[in-house]
Formats: structure tokens, C-alpha cells, sequence
């Protein structure tokens, strides 16, 4: 009984979504893409698209507080740059999980 699950949240802090849209060129329907930066989803759209003139506005919504807060460990250690890094080797990955009983099997 699995339902659809809303990822993001109104928020106005927060992880935001990774999701751009197309504002040029000009789109009969809207199209989106991801990346880890603005500059690689625009590349992305480039590719597609098969243009350099392309202009993206990144979705403003953000991530839902779950998932952000499973980002924790990751942001205090200095990821992505986590290599040879020996507080995020002591202390990654945590020994505890915190979560409800209602969503466990989303994430777990």
C-alpha cells in the first residue's frame, strides 16, 4: 500500500532541489533537469536541447526535512572532500538511527 510521497517541502531553508527548469529556449512543455551544480545540468540541457544559449532556473523548493537531516553527518565532515579525512572515517557511518515506525520501510 505504498502511496506517493511528496519530496519536497514549503519551506524557506533547507537542501534545495537539485531540478532546473528550461527557461530558454522557449518549451511547448516545461522540461527539467538535475545535476550536483547549475553548470552541470545546463550542460545536460545544452546536450538535449543542442544549444548554448540555455538559460535554467533552479526549482525553489527544498528537500523534505527527513531527507535533509540524513545529510547531517555528511555536511559537518566536509563531504564531498572526505578522503583521508579522519573525523568522517571515526565517525561515519553513525551507529544510530532516529526515525518513525509509519515511514520506515521509505528510507530503511
Amino acid at each position: 500500500n505504498i502511496q506517493e510521497w511528496c519530496i519536497s517541502r514549503q519551506l524557506w531553508w533547507g537542501h534545495r532541489i537539485p531540478a532546473y527548469k528550461v527557461v530558454k529556449p522557449s518549451q511547448s512543455e516545461e522540461l527539467w533537469f538535475t545535476g550536483r551544480s547549475y553548470e552541470e545540468a545546463k550542460a545536460k540541457a545544452q546536450a538535449k536541447l543542442g544549444t548554448q544559449d540555455v538559460e535554467l532556473a533552479q526549482d525553489e523548493d527544498v528537500l523534505d526535512t527527513w531527507f535533509s537531516s540524513g545529510l547531517f553527518p555528511f555536511s559537518v565532515f566536509g563531504w564531498p572532500d572526505t578522503e583521508g579525512n579522519d573525523d568522517f572515517e571515526a565517525f561515519f557511518p553513525t551507529s544510530l538511527l532516529e526515525t518513525g515506525h509509519d515511514i520506515l520501510f521509505f528510507w530503511v
